[in-house]
């Protein structure tokens, strides 16, 4: 991990930095599999409205001054929150950013009261597989979603 690692909260501020580092890392396997759906485009442009003003969160890492990840809790029904928008650039991956933040927003989870925490994968990313796994996360059966990805569902209940 890198020496100088803190995680914070998301700002207003942080806006551009969330959207490119969910583009960088992520867009490139969402658009090969698939097309930009609009839920992505919505969380993206407007983090506050679609993550945080309804009872979500989002968590940034900064390393050495510089906004190296990112990755998001989205509110769902009865106490359940899903894991979304996770991303490290790719020049800061493989340094313990990706497990500091699955183990701070999993600590925010369980501070916000969740008593379940869900994510939507493709078996083909096995670094993330890895990474939820070894946060505690099992496989599950798949359910409808608003958007046609992913064929690994994951939860760890608290």
């Amino acid at each position: 991990m890198p020496a100088r690692l803190a995680i914070i909260d998301f700002e207003p501020a942080h806006q551009v930095a969330f959207r490119m580092l969910n583009y960088e890392v992520n867009y490139e396997w969402i658009s090969r599999y698939f097309n930009s759906e609009r839920p992505d485009d919505q969380s993206l442009d407007y983090p506050q409205r679609r993550i945080l003003d309804t009872g979500g969160h989002i968590l940034m890492a900064v390393c050495d001054g510089e906004i190296a990840g990112t990755c998001a809790l989205v509110k769902e029904p009865d106490g359940v929150y899903e894991l979304a928008k996770m991303a490290v650039a790719a020049r800061m991956q493989r340094h313990g950013i990706g497990w500091a933040l699955g183990q701070s927003i999993l600590c925010k989870a369980r501070q916000l009261g969740a008593r379940r925490v869900e994510v939507m994968l493709d078996a083909d990313m096995r670094p993330a597989l890895a990474l939820y796994d070894k946060l505690g996360f099992r496989p599950v059966p798949l359910r409808p979603l608003p958007y046609n990805r992913g064929d690994t569902r994951m939860v760890l209940d608290f």
